[in-house]
């Protein structure tokens, strides 16, 4: 079996794994970071995201061998010395979740988008976010917590009006 060596959420990990072990079943299964939901298994929903040396990647649809060398942050590591990431921070201020399920991955596609752009128009938020999908809220409040924690991370706080 081909061995690994992984950093997850800043930790590093040596593990032998099967060839065929997808990305997202290693983090849960192996190391127990279960923050990362198995959505559908084919990279549609975008659930599984998590950040591939520094950028979002569908975790199903990358097997862990690919990941041997890389940095992954997960939805557990995107939180520092238990203060939540201003993401997830805004996430929960805005009410951007009724189920959940899809939240980790839509949160750290939202990181990233926010490398590319700091200041993302509405458009440029739902156009971002369209690889992953959310099945119970109508994207308002998701897109409300992406553009709050865009004003956070900006260090303009956030605009009431």
């Amino acid at each position: 079996m081909p061995r690994i060596t992984v950093t997850v959420d800043g930790i590093v990990y040596e593990e032998e794994v099967e060839p065929r072990l997808l990305l997202v079943h290693f983090l849960r299964d192996r190391l127990g970071k279960t923050g990362t939901p198995v959505g559908c298994d084919t990279g549609n929903c975008g659930a599984c995201t998590v950040m591939l040396d520094g950028r979002s990647a569908k975790s199903c649809s990358v097997l862990a061998v690919q990941a041997d060398g890389s940095d992954v942050v997960t939805i557990e590591g995107l939180a520092q010395n238990g203060t939540l990431h201003p993401m997830q921070e805004a996430f929960h201020a805005e009410h951007a979740l009724q189920c959940g399920y899809c939240t980790p991955g839509m949160i750290m596609a939202a990181v990233d988008l926010l490398k590319d752009d700091p200041d993302p128009s509405d458009e440029a938020i739902r156009h971002g976010l369209e690889g992953n999908l959310c099945r119970c809220t109508g994207y308002c409040n998701i897109v409300k917590a992406v553009r709050r924690a865009a004003q956070e991370m900006s260090g303009e706080g956030v605009r009431t009006s």
